[in-house]
């Protein structure tokens, strides 16, 4: 699924991005200084009406995001490589889940009234209901590559019009000590945490809503952890770097009005935490948690939808741990 745009949502969404970009030229008059982001509504952590890009998100972590950015009204971005069925699964449970929800506004005591082009109701005159369009669409691209990032962006611009949240979910976590690693281990770990999703953030740092435009990284709690094994060594230095990334953009980029912050997640259920990994190991890292569990998705995903809401404006350069006091 690829997903449509109305020409009419088409003009909408362009004029909204014109006026959010510090370009448009009646947006010092409407009061906005481009130098000197001012206060937005922090009244909710509703994402109604916003667009969110999440890359890496067929599955596990970045799968639960998106359902979670989506359940909080925004319209979504599900990115795969390789995995198109996972990403199509996702997009439809959403768009199920949408479509549900619609169903259940338009049964209620209010008719559905037809509107025009100027968004004036007629109170006379009820119109059949339409078909709502897709609210998470689906985008084939290697993020881990900055020209497949660079396609993902402009695929999902050409789509809606505007980007107002970014998550770089999509990463690499190979196992190889010092003495096992090579050139070409590195330059993947590198390459795929840190350079790609750099670029990205650059390209979309253009186009982004502002103010207002959150950027959320992904890290990992062992980066703090004292209880770590050397066969991390690339994987944990690659997410080193991007919470240094992450407090630099801060500075640079909250000047027009973005946030931008990490989640580090300690061991979570994922295939890819599983993987190779055995039972009794898991058990032990379970133990060290006060709840006696290793976390779930959806456990880490409403802390991304948190931060990308109006109410986490205050937000701005942190690394949060989301571990279940795994790390203290």
């Amino acid at each position: 699924m690829t997903g449509t745009k109305s020409g009419f949502r088409r003009v909408v969404c362009s004029i909204a991005q014109k006026f959010h970009s510090h370009e448009h030229p009646g947006a010092e008059k409407a009061g906005w200084n481009k130098n000197v982001a001012g206060p937005i509504s922090v009244d909710s952590t509703s994402l109604r009406g916003k667009v969110a890009l999440i890359t890496g998100s067929s599955k596990s972590i970045g799968a639960s995001i998106a359902k979670t950015l989506a359940a909080q009204g925004a319209f979504v971005v599900i990115n795969y490589a390789k995995d198109g069925r996972s990403a199509e699964e996702v997009a439809q449970q959403i768009n199920m889940a949408a479509i549900a929800s619609t169903s259940d506004l338009a049964s209620g005591s209010l008719p559905l009234k037809s509107m025009d082009h100027h968004g004036n109701g007629d109170n006379d005159v009820e119109t059949p209901r339409q078909q709502p369009e897709p609210q998470a669409v689906v985008i084939k691209a290697d993020s881990s590559t900055i020209s497949g990032g660079q396609y993902l962006l402009q695929e999902t611009l050409r789509l809606f019009g505007r980007l107002d949240i970014l998550v770089l979910s999509a990463g690499l976590m190979g196992s190889k000590a010092l003495s096992e690693i090579d050139e070409s281990f590195f330059d993947a770990h590198f390459n795929f945490n840190v350079k790609a999703p750099l670029f990205l953030v650059k390209a979309a740092a253009d186009v982004m809503t502002r103010p207002g435009g959150r950027i959320i990284f992904l890290s990992t709690s062992l980066t703090a952890a004292s209880t770590l094994l050397p066969n991390a060594l690339c994987y944990v230095a690659s997410k080193g770097a991007v919470e240094q990334i992450t407090r630099v953009l801060a500075k640079d980029l909250g000047t027009q009005g973005f946030t931008v912050n990490t989640i580090a997640p300690g061991p979570v259920n994922t295939a890819l935490f599983r993987a190779g990994t055995p039972q009794h190991v898991i058990d032990s890292i379970a133990a060290q948690i006060p709840n006696h569990r290793i976390a779930e998705p959806d456990d880490i995903a409403p802390i991304v939808a948190f931060l990308a809401s109006p109410a986490a404006q205050w937000v701005n350069g942190q690394i949060l741990g989301v571990n279940g006091g795994y790390v203290v």
